[in-house]
């Protein structure tokens, strides 16, 4: 199936084909919340093959963020004080808007970290070792390597945060429903108690991919680049080779999301070696 889900703080958001529901966790037992998806038109360019997956992935950010701002607000330990600067914008703003400014920072503050932890901080690190490494391809490896280690160390560092590891039993517990689910069983907690907490389509598993993705990508872009540019590799070694080449990888990764999302769907609509293959490092 194309169902999918993500933890949120005490509680699980599902996204089926048409809606969404969030249920959470609180004092006075399970909360409950369904509405309908907004979805692209049957002819909108947003349904094409790789520009879908931009959709797709735009579209997941926002409405994953909303809900968990949302579960947040419902936990009770976070019933605190608003702060001063909270106040003055809800005054500014009007409810509402304040709503749509904290969604839209958290966003672009999401967005943003990921792509300096595991993007930018990766190519910074690489672009110090061409003074002995010639090969374009090499130095890539290398870049791709920075990039997997930091990527695993970070999922490891979150894991050991109490708060995060209560996400992440959540997190599992979404993905034995949907694995249930998907194997035809009625959703008890019996049956869903027996499947794996592994699953194919997970959306961290996807960030592996685009990681993983992100490697050849970089390294066959940059290296038809340096051919169709021989100016461009006169100055390897510069600050300015160094830059423009970052903000160059910078700009391809809209289609490493794009590729690594038809990749997801595939493999999630599939099973064979080949999907086996492509699944393994996530799983």
């Amino acid at each position: 199936t194309m169902i999918g889900g993500q933890a949120l703080i005490e509680g699980i958001m599902m996204r089926g084909p048409q809606k969404d529901a969030i249920v959470t966790r609180g004092p006075d037992g399970l909360r409950v919340e369904v509405q309908e998806r907004k979805l692209p038109g049957k002819k909108s360019p947003w349904k094409w093959p790789l520009l879908r997956g931009l959709y797709a992935f735009g579209s997941s950010q926002a409405v994953g963020i909303r809900a968990l701002l949302h579960s947040a607000d419902l936990a009770p330990e976070e019933a605190e004080q608003p702060s001063k600067l909270d106040v003055w914008l809800e005054k500014k703003l009007g409810s509402e808007k304040f709503q749509k400014f904290i969604l839209s920072a958290a966003l672009v503050m999401g967005l943003g970290m990921s792509i300096v932890l595991f993007f930018l901080l990766p190519m910074v690190i690489g672009s110090f070792f061409d003074r002995w490494i010639d090969s374009n391809l090499v130095l890539n490896l290398v870049e791709g390597a920075v990039r997997i280690a930091i990527f695993v160390g970070y999922m490891l560092l979150v894991s050991k945060m109490s708060e995060m590891r209560r996400v992440f039993s959540y997190h599992g517990a979404e993905h034995k429903t949907i694995c249930c689910y998907e194997a035809g069983l009625p959703l008890t907690v019996e049956n869903v108690r027996k499947q794996t907490r592994l699953h194919p389509r997970c959306g961290t598993s996807f960030l592996l991919v685009v990681v993983v993705l992100s490697i050849l990508v970089f390294s066959a872009a940059s290296s038809l680049l340096l051919e169709l540019v021989p100016a461009l590799a006169a100055m390897k070694g510069s600050i300015a080779y160094k830059l423009l080449m970052i903000a160059f990888k910078l700009l391809l990764l809209p289609l490493v999301v794009a590729i690594a999302y038809e990749i997801n769907r595939w493999v999630g609509r599939h099973d064979n070696w080949l999907s086996k293959i492509l699944t393994a490092p996530g799983m």
